[in-house]
């Protein structure tokens, strides 16, 4: 259905991203991707283990 709002205002986009858990404080944690990045805990929704591997799903726009 056609809708001017989330046209607007589209959602925000969600992916999985591979990660190496580096160093974790009580609100952040440090993960390397490519790039060493600090991600706030309010920011990742869920933490999978997959073939041994971490994955994290947040906004798209928090991992380059």
């Amino acid at each position: 259905m056609f809708n001017i709002y989330r046209m607007l205002y589209p959602r925000p986009k969600y992916v999985w991203a591979q990660i190496q858990i580096l160093h974790e404080t009580e609100k952040a944690v440090l993960v390397y991707n490519g790039m060493k990045i600090w991600i706030p805990k309010s920011q990742i929704y869920v933490i999978r283990l997959k073939k041994n591997n971490f994955e994290i799903y947040v906004r798209e726009c928090t991992i380059g």
